[in-house]
């Protein structure tokens, strides 16, 4: 199969955009020329939404995953349908959604940002979030971090990416604050999400907001003690 052109990576606020039908896979997964549907990866969950037809029926999208490697894209629909190779189709994503998954991987950069530790793992939600940091010692203050979260948010700092090549990613290892996933290498470029002019910097592929107030009010809701070093930190929006 062709490669899919990823709308999402440089505009995550295209909700609808025009595609033509590559193929349907064997599973009924549904293949397309381009996507504004962003597929699950990076701890970020798959777009929903919908396919209209040129004569106005739909197909409902459940998520969106990647195929057998990342340059291709897969929506899945809620039941079996048939598609003809070539078709012109209109993708209209799940906006409110995106647009929460957006703000709470935002906060999340932030969380990472104001808690310099080593990342574990992390998981972006629809409202929620949360991130596992290696730390030695416990102790730490949820009404501290939410507020200091708050004021970066406050600050409404500009919010943009930037492309690096794999050798600059390996000149500059300390931009990766994750242990247990790397960036992908196989375009032989690493996307870079950049917030502010020093708040924060690192890899990723997700999709995020353009500034840091349009992610609101959150709080830290929970820490939680998993394992001798490992600490789990939640947030979630306050609306």
């Amino acid at each position: 199969m062709p490669e899919t052109e990823q709308l999402f990576r440089d505009d995550a606020y295209l909700s609808v955009c025009e595609a033509q039908v590559v193929g349907v896979n064997d599973r009924g997964g549904i293949l397309l020329d381009r996507t504004n549907f962003y597929p699950t990866g990076g701890g970020q969950p798959g777009d929903s939404g919908k396919i209209e037809r040129a004569d106005g029926s739909v197909i409902e999208i459940a998520t969106t995953v990647y195929g057998q490697d990342k340059s291709e894209i897969i929506l899945v629909p809620t039941k079996t349908t048939s598609l003809d190779v070539g078709e012109a189709v209109t993708c209209h994503i799940n906006w409110d959604r995106r647009h929460r998954l957006m703000r709470v991987h935002t906060a999340m950069h932030l969380l990472s940002a104001v808690l310099t530790y080593p990342v574990t793992g992390g998981s972006v939600g629809d409202g929620e979030g949360r991130l596992d940091f290696d730390i030695p010692d416990g102790g730490l203050d949820k009404q501290e971090i939410t507020e200091k979260l708050n004021a970066i948010i406050s600050q409404d700092h500009a919010v943009s990416f930037e492309w690096i090549t794999d050798a600059e990613l390996d000149a500059n290892p300390e931009l990766v604050k994750t242990l247990s996933v790397q960036p992908p290498r196989s375009s032989g470029k690493i996307r870079l999400i950049r917030i502010g002019d020093n708040v924060d910097l690192q890899p990723c592929g997700g999709t995020h907001v353009s500034q840091t107030g349009e992610i609101g009010e959150i709080v830290i809701s929970k820490v939680e003690k998993k394992g001798r070093q490992n600490r789990r930190v939640r947030l979630k929006l306050v609306d």
